[in-house]
């Protein structure tokens, strides 16, 4: 089985999207200028989640889809494994 991107999944399911008009092409929501860095950036700051879904509550839905396909590529890379 090839080993999938989570940024690779995201894109396919039109979670994100890169285009190099929008952010220099760096990873954004799609519809939005946030990058999925930001994201991450707040999962590793002392806010976290919460502090995410206040700041970006209109992307909660696209949040849970992100958080639910990088566990599922955990799970499967933990299977292969």
């Amino acid at each position: 089985m090839k080993k999938m991107r989570l940024n690779s999944l995201l894109e396919a399911q039109g979670i994100i999207h890169c285009n190099p008009e929008i952010m220099s092409g760096v990873p954004v929501f799609k519809g939005t200028r946030v990058p999925l860095k930001t994201f991450f950036d707040y999962l590793e700051g002392d806010g976290g989640l919460a502090e995410f879904i206040n700041d970006f509550p209109y992307l909660k839905t696209q949040i849970m889809k992100v958080l639910e396909n990088a566990a599922k590529l955990i799970i499967a890379q933990e299977r292969a494994a």
